[in-house]
Formats: C-alpha cells, structure tokens, sequence
C-alpha cells in the first residue's frame, strides 16, 4: 500500500501547480497504527516532490487506545505536530452504545499523554444527541474538554444512516429514535458553553480558543485546492473534484499497472458556486459578496442577494462587511439555507 501512494504522490507532483503546502493530514480511518518508518517515508516524499512551507500543520488522526509515549516521540520527531483524537464521548454508556474499544478514563489518558510528550495543538471530536444521552451527561462531555485545557475540538450530531446496524436496531425498535428536538437542544447547549468556554465557533460543528482553529479544515471551507492520497481520497483544484477508487486491492492494482485509479467530475459554474455556498455558509467568515462578484456571473451574483433576503428578514443571516453569515438561530438551518441558496 506505502508504495503505491509514493508512485501516487510522485505521478502527481504537478496536479497543484506547484502551490505551496501548508497542511498534511492523515486520516481516513487509523492511520496511527502504520509503523512509523512508513510514515517518514510518505512524509519524506511529500517534502522531496513538493513545495512545502518550512512549518506546516501536521496531523495525525488517532484512536484514544493507540496513544502510547514512544509513537508519539517518534512522530513529533517527523514533524507531526497536531493530533486529532476520536474521543466522541468521555461517558462509558455512550461509548458503549457507540461500540468504541475505550473507555472514558482512556479518553482522558490519551490527551493528558500527549500533552506531557509536548503535543499542544490536540483536537478531540464529540458525538451528541445519543437516544439516552441527557442534557446534563452533554454538558459534562463539554466540561471535560474545558478541564483538560484542549483547545480544540469538534461536535457532530449523531445520524443514521440507511442499511446500518443502527438503522436496523431503531427499526426493530431495540433502539430509540434520534431526537430533533434532543438533538436541537443539545446544540444550544453546545453554543453557549462553548462561549462561557472561552471558544470561539469558527464552523458550525468546529469550535477552538487561543487560534488554535484547523488551518487543513479551514482550507476546505475557504475554497484551496487539495491533493488526497491513497483509496478512496479525495482532490480538487477549483475546477474539478477527483476521488480515488476504494478498495484498497484495487487501488494497489491500478497503481503498479499503471492503469487508471481516480474518477473526475469536471465542475461547471453552478456548482463550483454551490460548492462555495456550501462551504463558506458554514463558516464565522461567511460568504463574500465581493467573492461571489468577482467569480461568478452576474445572473449568479443577482440570484444570491435575492435569495439571502428572506432569511436576512427571519434574523437567520446577518450582512457583516460585505460578508453574509448566519446567526446562532441560522445555524440550526444551516442545510436548508444553503439549499435554498443553491443554483439548480
């Protein structure tokens, strides 16, 4: 597998047109359990073929029960210099429901080992809105993350989606249905201990203090082009996505046969807008008229202040300095208001 995402990454040198890389992330499962001289080696790569910046952002996506101190020196020794650990929750019951292999004390050991091995850029993720997962249990997920000085951290809503075990467990009615209105009670929660916090929400599911926001995610969401490595990895270049085939035997194949791996889809101007609506929406930066001005066609531009209007009157958009951004109420409709604000 390393060997073929090295030909990949040197067969592709030219796909970002040499445009400077200031982020590298591995992710896309466990990544943390690859020996750590494949690791240098894809790392050592990436800085021979590209044109990296002299200190990028260097994430490594983790499992609470894989941190352990001698991956951790190893990898801070390659560069790695923030860690994204898949907490979800630091209650046992929710972890369980969740079938995650830690448990809480786990959770809460991996940060605290990271952060004595000089890790300080750490991010965690939170699930909420758990059939069984009350208010109080929520807000005591929140303090955690406040005791334990992370200053980052993202929260997802629970979902569920169709031909999964817990799509069929809720159907055979062993399970509670999600919640809207738990699930809408629980964001509220969110925002406002998060801001009690000292945090900052900069995206509608990503919150930081001390700027300790993702400069990798905040790419996406302002638009850069990226290059994604390995199966099922994603790339775009502002005028075409590429995705990566899945399976992994495939994927290997296609590479040492020198055969095609990838599919495209070339964007026209309606969804490179609606790409950007997508993305921009949900950020404290928002969407820029001017941007929007500069890019696109007029009829585009004119459809966007039109359509804005109605949610500016609800009080669900604000217009803050030639930027539209939704409001604390916006982002509870958040899919809905970039629906609408979509070019079909």
């Amino acid at each position: 597998m390393i060997s073929s995402m090295v030909i990949e990454l040197e067969s592709r040198v030219d796909y970002l047109e040499n445009k400077k890389i200031e982020t590298i992330y591995f992710g896309g499962g466990t990544p943390s359990i690859i020996n750590y001289k494949y690791i240098r080696k894809l790392l050592s790569k990436i800085r021979d073929v590209y044109n990296v910046t002299a200190n990028p952002e260097i994430t490594m996506e983790f499992n609470p029960d894989d941190i352990e101190t001698e991956k951790l020196v190893q990898l801070k020794g390659l560069g790695v210099n923030r860690l994204s650990i898949g907490i979800q929750s630091f209650d046992d019951k929710d972890l369980i429901f969740m079938n995650r292999s830690h448990n809480s004390q786990e959770a809460i050991n991996s940060v605290r080992i990271a952060q004595e091995n000089g890790f300080k850029n750490i991010t965690v993720d939170l699930i909420y809105g758990l059939p069984d997962q009350t208010n109080k249990k929520w807000e005591e997920n929140l303090n955690r993350i406040n005791e334990l000085y992370i200053d980052h951290f993202s929260a997802y809503a629970l979902t569920v989606e169709p031909k999964t075990e817990l799509d069929f467990l809720i159907k055979q009615k062993k399970i509670k249905p999600l919640s809207d209105v738990l699930t809408t009670e629980h964001f509220k929660i969110l925002q406002k201990k998060s801001e009690e916090m000292g945090y900052i929400q900069y995206e509608i599911s990503n919150f930081c203090r001390d700027r300790k926001l993702s400069e990798h995610n905040s790419s996406y969401w302002k638009n850069k082009w990226y290059l994604g490595i390995g199966p099922s990895a994603h790339s775009y270049n502002g005028t075409s996505r590429q995705w990566n085939i899945a399976s992994n035997s495939k994927y290997i194949t296609n590479i040492q046969n020198r055969c095609q791996y990838f599919e495209i889809e070339i964007l026209n101007s309606n969804q490179i807008y609606n790409d950007y609506i997508l993305t921009s929406l949900r950020t404290t930066w928002g969407v820029s008229k001017d941007y929007i001005l500069k890019n696109f066609s007029k009829d585009i531009h004119n459809y966007f202040i039109k359509a804005t209007k109605k949610w500016i009157s609800n009080k669900q958009m604000k217009l803050t300095n030639g930027n539209y951004k939704l409001t604390k109420e916006g982002m509870l409709f958040a899919d809905k208001i970039s629906t609408d604000l979509f070019m079909i």
